[in-house]
């Protein structure tokens, strides 16, 4: 390849890349650090060739709602309308309204759990982290949006940083990777179960067909937004791989057990450093705060479209004032929630979890449906391959998840 060949497509990269990575590493949300730090300090290593596997589960779901995005230009919540009508679409952006806000509410208690190691008020940090995320989403374009995204992204790199500090076996490890060990017994697998939940999501689907479209991106940039895909369900779940290492070699090695990241991180102190668990509470802020970033877009993206109002953030509160009255009320309902003394927090982010699995199988089988008409997608219809993929995955999470949500009400 020539240089004058070369850059302009590396120009044309650039500016097309946001969606993918930044929807697979929302996915390490306050509730997917604490349950990526339990699963290492419960179990070591023994689930990571499950997140080896989930890896491509997550690349194929999103590379599939970016492709119809990209075709139809719409959210997922304007296609659900138009093919299968007003009611479905309804049912499914209730459901997906109650995980969301419950999901918001475990973001905001992941940054006061992130301060409160250092003896820090939550009723000082959720207030400020609540204005700056209100501010940040309101005052700014599409394009500073998108760079705050990508700039709390970029900060999951220290649990890769905290994961050489604690000084795993990496041969061990790597051979987990490829190597199934099952226990059966009820704690592991609601485990590996709850590592499945947290790391594809309903939400995630809506998200990303939204912003590829808010974005200005069309079927002449698949080949790049495909490629984005697949990096971004690499990195993220390589973010997860240091972060199960870390704890096993450290929480597990010792017998300590854990219920959240915050424990995670008051425990490394002892074992690893001070400087291991600033850089571990450090991720959980920014973590937290992505998700805080991501869930009320994703929310007002997919209300707006399927009921046909203006999104974006290219919008103003004039011409968009339903999206930014959603964005708001998703912000500020969870917050106050969480400033609220004695709420079982936990108990919130695991009803979330439940919602979000009777929830993403429905919205898993809708794609399926989508993904494969003709008369929507004409020539960029999944492959006979990409549909045997699709479909053993979703059975999968459809089985993993009634056994997660019978073993909750249980």
């Amino acid at each position: 390849m020539t240089k004058k060949r070369f850059w302009p497509k590396l120009l044309f990269f650039f500016s097309v890349i946001g969606p993918g990575i930044i929807a697979a590493n929302a996915d390490n949300d306050a509730g997917g650090i604490s349950t990526y730090s339990s699963v290492g300090a419960m179990f070591g290593t023994k689930m990571l060739w499950v997140l080896f596997l989930i890896t491509f589960s997550l690349a194929i779901t999103q590379e599939m709602g970016v492709r119809i995005g990209l075709v139809t230009r719409q959210g997922l919540g304007g296609v659900l309308r138009e093919r299968f009508g007003v009611r479905w679409a309804v049912f499914a952006l209730a459901a997906m309204l109650i995980a969301n806000l419950g999901t918001v509410t475990a973001e905001f208690a992941g940054v006061a759990a992130s301060f409160e190691i250092f003896g820090v008020t939550k009723y000082l940090v959720v207030p400020l982290a609540a204005a700056a995320v209100w501010l940040i989403l309101y005052k700014g374009s599409f394009k500073a949006a998108q760079k705050i995204f990508l700039i709390f992204s970029a900060f999951y790199i220290v649990y890769i940083i905290n994961g050489f500090i604690v000084k795993p076996d990496f041969g061990q490890a790597l051979g987990a990777l490829v190597t199934p060990t099952m226990e059966w017994t009820a704690p592991f697998l609601l485990a590996m179960i709850a590592l499945i939940g947290t790391t594809i999501t309903p939400w995630g689907q809506f998200f990303i067909q939204s912003y590829v479209v808010d974005k200005g991106l069309d079927i002449k940039h698949y080949k790049v937004e495909k490629a984005e895909v697949f990096a971004g369900a690499f990195i993220t779940n390589i973010v997860s791989f240091f972060i199960i290492i870390g704890t096993a070699a450290t929480l597990y090695k010792y017998g300590i057990h854990i219920t959240d990241a915050k424990d995670a991180a008051i425990a490394l102190e002892p074992l690893a450093g001070h400087f291991a668990q600033i850089l571990f509470a450090f991720g959980l802020f920014a973590a937290s705060m992505l998700g805080a970033f991501i869930l009320p877009v994703a929310t007002a993206y997919a209300i707006c479209e399927a009921m046909g109002w203006e999104y974006g953030f290219n919008t103003n509160w004039k011409t968009g004032r339903e999206f930014y009255s959603i964005i708001l009320l998703s912000i500020v309902l969870p917050a106050v929630f969480v400033l609220l003394p004695k709420v079982p927090l936990f108990h919130v982010m695991i009803l979330s979890q439940d919602v979000n699995g009777i929830l993403l199988p429905v919205i898993l089988l809708f794609v399926m449906k989508i993904v494969n008409d003709k008369q929507i997608m004409g020539e960029h219809v999944n492959k006979p391959i990409g549909n045997i993929i699709s479909w053993l995955t979703i059975f999968g999470i459809i089985g993993a998840t009634l056994v997660l949500v019978v073993s909750s009400f249980l």
